[in-house]
């Protein structure tokens, strides 16, 4: 359900496309790492990932479970929880390893949390945490570096700043963009991994933030 209405309700927002590396649409049991800067980019890639057929397992803040309405359904979906900062936190780590498992495709965001930033320009992926190489090392599971583009546009900044984004975005509709590249093994190694995963995604984020003429990535 979850898939089905940001597949629906994105293309309201703004205008999506995506593009694809050959041989990059996830296989069964991948996770899926992808660049996080706005409220509004799980919606966009979800909708995209939906378009190729991909229905991901989602880890989130447990922020989100508080939400009314969007607890229970991501509860219900199976989604997960990442309760940072605290002792629960390594349990989000076994249960997406248990999702792969089953061949499910897990989404997480490498960087951990969203950019302080109240502009509402692209801007290259935060270093990322260790979560992301830990979970592929123990499932043993291929990454599919995926970067977005455009979500900015639609909310970022202050609380009013995200509120009128997300008001008046029907009516400016920006360009969103979603680019899925190669998957790859990561080594074993955690921080070489960690830096490995974050250089495919900042060139997956590069390639979306360049198909709408960002120009952050256009400069670089």
């Amino acid at each position: 359900m979850l898939s089905r209405t940001a597949a629906s309700l994105v293309p309201a927002f703004g205008h999506l496309t995506i593009t694809a590396e050959p041989g990059s649409i996830p296989g069964v049991g991948s996770i899926i790492a992808c660049n996080h800067d706005s409220l509004a980019d799980p919606a966009v890639v979800v909708a995209a990932l939906h378009r190729v057929g991909i229905r991901p397992v989602i880890m989130a803040t447990a922020g989100l479970w508080r939400v009314p309405l969007l607890g229970r359904m991501l509860t219900r979906e199976g989604h997960i929880a990442v309760h940072r900062r605290t002792t629960r936190a390594a349990d989000a780590l076994e249960e997406a390893a248990e999702a792969l498992a089953q061949g499910r495709h897990i989404l997480i965001y490498g960087e951990g949390g969203l950019p302080r930033r109240k502009d509402s320009a692209a801007a290259a992926p935060l270093p990322f945490r260790t979560g992301l190489a830990r979970l592929a090392h123990a499932a043993q599971a291929p990454v599919v570096p995926v970067g977005q583009a455009g979500a900015r546009r639609i909310t970022s900044g202050s609380r009013a700043k995200q509120l009128a984004g997300v008001l008046t975005a029907p009516i400016r509709r920006p360009r969103l963009h979603v680019h899925i590249g190669t998957p790859l093994q990561l080594p074993a190694d955690i921080p070489a991994a960690t830096a490995q995963a974050h250089q495919a995604v900042t060139r997956a984020w590069k390639s979306a933030a360049q198909a709408v003429a960002e120009p952050a990535a256009l400069a670089v």
